[in-house]
């Protein structure tokens, strides 16, 4: 049984988000975006990308997307072995899904880049080898252990658990994955938005998801 009620504010829209919530002690925050054109995706909206950056509680990006219909939800989980992320498994865990429905854990691998004219020295391309080899190692390490944190928290519900690595940048990987998987909602860590200097940057993969995202995105905080 839910509890709804309305209220109006004569201030920033954004700011009167985000003071409500920290008055209230809201454990997730849901906005729209501006629209789900190329343009307006990497806008994102002002009302909704300053709730995300400042708000200090979970932020949910709605966006009316009906995914592909090839199961009841489609739920994507980027995953960095951060506490962010590990913090985004478990809401997903603890969240009600349809029957049926299927998680994917995707880590993406940013292999080590060098300049290309230094691997044609074999002690270098050695070296380089050697770093992507682990970087691709502790990459599956991730998506292992996330996979079986996330089947201790389901339980036994009837859900499709599958776990992916792919190489490249984790801001452009998590996007064109959850298009070509059908995902519902996209879902990550806060990761980058731990002090006010990272959230004027804005460089986070959670930030850069969330505008180019064709679906829904819930960057979650613990």
């Amino acid at each position: 049984l839910w509890k709804v009620d309305a209220e109006g504010y004569g201030e920033s829209p954004a700011w009167a988000v985000i003071k409500k919530a920290e008055e209230w002690g809201a454990d997730l925050v849901v906005v729209g975006s501006q629209g789900r054109s190329a343009l307006s995706r990497l806008i994102l909206g002002s009302v909704s990308q300053k709730v995300l950056t400042e708000a200090s509680t979970s932020v949910h990006v709605g966006r009316l997307n009906p995914g592909t219909g090839k199961s009841a939800e489609r739920i994507l989980i980027g995953v960095d072995g951060s506490t962010g992320a590990l913090a985004a498994v478990r809401a997903v865990a603890k969240r009600h899904w349809t029957e049926g429905s299927e998680i994917r854990i995707v880590v993406a691998d940013d292999v080590f880049r060098s300049n290309p004219i230094w691997l044609l020295i074999p002690p270098v391309k050695e070296f380089v080898d050697e770093v992507r080899a682990e970087e691709r190692t502790q990459a599956e390490q991730f998506a292992i252990a996330a996979a079986k944190e996330l089947r201790e928290g389901l339980g036994s519900r009837d859900l499709t658990v599958s776990s992916l690595v792919q190489t490249g940048d984790p801001k452009q990987v998590l996007v064109k994955h959850a298009e070509e998987f059908g995902a519902d909602c996209i879902f990550t860590g806060a990761t980058g938005f731990s002090n006010r200097l990272e959230r004027v940057i804005l460089g986070s993969v959670s930030a850069a998801v969330a505008a180019r995202a064709h679906c829904s995105v819930e960057v979650v905080r613990s």
